[in-house]
């Protein structure tokens, strides 16, 4: 009876060990190929080498324990669920390394257990992979983002609304087809600022469209925004990146391929360059032009979003310049149809994107 009681365990044992290095493996993997993290990889890769790996012995043992067409449990219903995005794969996954480590955590506190098993430290790693699940789920979330830099990218100026309300401005461009929203707001306090960005986070969050905060991080930190811009007297990159959490975007402005790669190396997420044209809203920044942006283009991966003068006109050449995104302010805000003018420069967007 002992002997069937230990052949089982160790079945169980063989399962759970296989189940904890699948889900690890695809974890590792997710995090290596998809985010480049070296971070979560190596302790992924560590977990995995030191929970899983089995002496000859034992491997034999736990081989001989194994009955895969015997498991009463192989056609499992769960087999087939849909992952429809990489962070359900890595919640089922993490989820998979969880369990698996739940199971061996109890299983290794009875006398059957071979003490090679035993002996491993299955809870601290069970603690291990929920920080790394949130960490995994966090930095995805910041990719999805970061694909989303696309097309309109709307300034919200106070300074440039005329009569029109900043919430009011922010529904008709987004129902003109902005990807992107950001709020730049020089004359407010931070509590009414708080509570402006506030109302817009939930208009962006409600239509699907990413909310950028200019220059205060701890604005877009305690509303939750999708991110912050930061200008070049601003925050230095790597020291937001430490205030903010990992799902958030971090934009960095640039005027030169040094500032640009600057930019890249601090591990900023996309880079606003300009001012591309003469700016009626700042009249005073430097132009640096079609051919600085596309050397900027060449220098860096990040995407680039182009800004300062930009309109229906000259949109298209800005993209063919290199630009992911244009940012304007004026060129909209500053029509007596906001949605419209909107809608329009998406189109030239689109047909030269």
């Amino acid at each position: 009876m002992k002997y069937r009681l230990y052949l089982r365990t160790l079945r169980l044992m063989d399962a759970n060990l296989d189940r904890l290095s699948e889900g690890l493996r695809v974890l590792e993997d997710v995090s290596r190929f998809i985010l480049g993290n070296e971070h979560t990889t190596e302790i992924l890769k560590r977990l995995r080498h030191e929970l899983t790996a089995t002496e000859p012995a034992l491997k034999n043992k736990l081989l001989a324990s194994r009955d895969s067409e015997g498991d009463i449990g192989r056609e499992s219903p769960v087999a087939g669920i849909e992952r429809k995005h990489l962070i359900d794969l890595v919640t089922a996954n993490a989820k998979r390394a969880q369990e698996s480590l739940r199971v061996l955590e109890e299983f290794a506190k009875l006398p059957e257990t071979p003490p090679e098993i035993a002996e491993r430290n299955f809870e601290h790693a069970r603690f291990t992979i929920y920080e790394v699940e949130r960490e995994l789920t966090l930095l995805l979330s910041r990719q999805d983002k970061l694909e989303r830099i696309d097309g309109v990218y709307v300034i919200i100026d106070s300074q440039e609304l005329a009569q029109n309300s900043a919430t009011e401005a922010v529904r008709q461009v987004i129902a003109g087809g902005a990807k992107v929203v950001q709020l730049r707001d020089k004359e407010r306090n931070k509590p009414e600022l708080i509570t402006l960005a506030s109302a817009i986070r939930h208009i962006c969050a409600e239509a699907g469209i990413l909310f950028i905060v200019n220059d205060n991080v701890d604005i877009a930190l305690a509303i939750d925004a999708d991110g912050v811009h930061l200008g070049r007297g601003d925050l230095p990159v790597t020291l937001a990146r430490q205030m903010l959490p990992p799902n958030m975007i971090i934009g960095r402005t640039a005027r030169t391929v040094e500032q640009a790669l600057q930019a890249q190396s601090e591990s900023a997420d996309y880079i606003g360059v300009g001012a591309i044209y003469n700016s009626p809203t700042k009249p005073d920044a430097e132009v640096i032009g079609l051919e600085r942006l596309r050397e900027i283009r060449s220098a860096v991966s990040l995407p680039i979003v182009a800004l300062g003068g930009i309109n229906e006109s000259n949109a298209p050449e800005v993209v063919e310049s290199g630009a992911d995104c244009i940012a304007v302010i004026s060129a909209v805000l500053n029509s007596k149809d906001i949605e419209a003018s909107t809608s329009r420069l998406a189109k030239q967007v689109s047909q030269k994107g």
